[in-house]
């Protein structure tokens, strides 16, 4: 079950991966654009923490978890 939950994510990844790429904002347009997320660019300095996109991640992921956990017991 770990390999396929891994592998799983992976292609989540790869998902994610190919539809930025491909130009499309798509499902994700609005991650790293958060309010909480950071962002300082100077002349010579550029800064980024995504602190709010970060929260996001973790809520959802643990939320899948969870309900992963409930489901296969």
């Amino acid at each position: 079950m770990l390999i396929f939950l891994g592998a799983s994510i992976a292609a989540l990844g790869l998902l994610v991966m190919l539809v930025q790429k491909s130009g499309g904002n798509g499902w994700f347009g609005w991650f790293g654009n958060l309010p909480l997320d950071i962002r300082i660019e100077k002349e010579n300095f550029r800064l980024y923490f995504p602190l709010g996109s970060s929260i996001v991640l973790s809520i959802i992921l643990s939320l899948v978890i969870g309900f992963i956990n409930k489901f296969f017991r």
